[in-house]
């Protein structure tokens, strides 16, 4: 486990595409721990058809695939562009402009994708006279506040399908968490700023305005279809969540949406898959899986049992520590919640507090960690010392995890 875990840390260190990361980590794993002869059944039985277990990871491979096609063809169709383009239009208060721009930018999960936002970002915030610091924490802590609520992230839907947990149930115990980090972002990063009243105003006459909400809407069409689709595939039931076709379903309709609006032709809808990208986070899906099932034949879940049974370390210890350690050293957090969940599966049965619990850990352990790329490509871009942007970021880590702590603390459940 530390040889194959070291290696994991160090392919990642390298920035190895985190596909083959998880794949050769799984592979390794079971080179040193498993019967080699068992190691095509576990690789085959990840993804049978003929089990639960393999069809739900099919589904959610599947849909990781859809959500980058539709993530890459909204770049390539300019309809991201036109979505940010025209809120910053409709909307003049810079404050506004700066906290959901980031956070709509944040709905293409790519690598580093802060650096999308990030010359919007800078060209508003001149208008509140802000420092490079506090620009590159408002550009870093707003494109992050919307994952932990967002149907179609990849790391969410992997949560829920390593926990054995349903997708919206961790999503409404998140909405706490998440309002309190718009707070906090807000309080942190606006902090002693003020904006003259005519910004603030809605821009243009009524129908100027109308014409830009029209065209917001529109751009923001696929992916309001494709989260409505989900909820209400989730709502009908019949097995739809369990089994992961809820999103699968829902993001081959915001597909179809994208198409239609964009008015895309064969060539350009078939264009983002000729890129390796798509292939390398749907690869890590199926790694993630796979990397679960040899932990499981390894037994190493076992090793943390005792100390669950005789109580020497409590389970709210080990849900939050484990991740949150995971997604700070690694600054991937599919990585953090594959191994994460992979261990504590062995000895924990998830429900939706636990399972939320462990991703937020994972999660804000990854945003604020100095190996995430979105962290070191925004103090990059405003020419700012990590250490000067620590001084918003922790203040609002330690505030936005103790939201999440009381949350899971709380006696209700979904």
């Amino acid at each position: 486990m530390v040889v194959s875990f070291c290696f994991l840390g160090f392919m990642l260190y390298k920035r190895v595409n985190l596909g083959i990361t998880l794949n050769v980590t799984a592979i390794l794993l079971a080179l040193l721990a498993l019967d080699w002869w068992d190691i095509p059944n576990i690789a085959y039985a990840t993804v049978d058809p003929a089990t639960a277990d393999g069809l739900l990871a099919i589904s959610v491979i599947l849909a990781t695939f859809g959500i980058m096609w539709l993530s890459q063809l909204y770049k390539e169709t300019g309809e991201i562009t036109k979505l940010s383009e025209s809120l910053s239009r409709l909307v003049k208060n810079p404050k506004i402009v700066l906290s959901t721009l980031p956070a709509i930018i944040g709905f293409l999960p790519v690598a580093g994708g802060a650096l999308m936002s990030a010359p919007i970002v800078d060209a508003e915030a001149e208008k509140l006279k802000l420092k490079p610091e506090r620009k590159a924490y408002v550009n870093l802590w707003f494109r992050h506040t919307i994952f932990p609520v967002y149907p179609l992230s990849q790391v969410l839907i992997v949560t829920a399908a390593l926990t054995g947990t349903p997708l919206f149930s961790i999503i409404l115990l998140q909405i706490p968490t998440v309002i309190v980090m718009v707070i906090v972002g807000f309080l942190v990063g606006f902090q002693k700023t003020q904006v003259r009243t005519e910004k603030a105003e809605i821009k243009g006459n009524g129908a100027a305005s109308s014409a830009e909400f029209k065209e917001f809407i529109v751009a923001f069409s696929p992916i309001l279809t494709t989260i409505i689709v989900a909820v209400l595939l989730n709502a009908l039931g019949y097995g739809f969540s369990q089994q992961g076709f809820d999103v699968l379903t829902a993001t081959f309709v915001g597909l179809a949406v994208l198409a239609i609006i964009s008015s895309s032709t064969l060539k350009v809808l078939v264009k983002p898959l000729k890129g390796l990208g798509i292939y390398g986070v749907t690869l890590a899906v199926y790694g993630a899986f796979l990397l679960r099932n040899v932990i499981k034949a390894a037994g190493i879940s076992e090793i943390f049992r005792p100390l669950i049974s005789n109580g020497s370390v409590d389970i709210t210890i080990l849900l939050t520590a484990i991740p949150m350690a995971l997604g700070f050293l690694t600054g991937s957090p599919s990585g953090a919640i594959a191994i994460g969940a992979s261990i504590l599966t062995g000895f924990l049965t998830f429900t939706p507090k636990t399972a939320a619990l462990l991703y937020i850990s994972a999660y804000l352990g990854y945003v604020v960690a100095p190996t995430h790329l979105c962290f070191t490509f925004t103090a990059d871009y405003f020419k700012s010392s990590l250490g000067k942007i620590y001084k918003y970021v922790i203040p609002s880590f330690i505030v936005t995890f103790a939201t999440a702590l009381t949350v899971y603390f709380l006696p209700f459940s979904f």
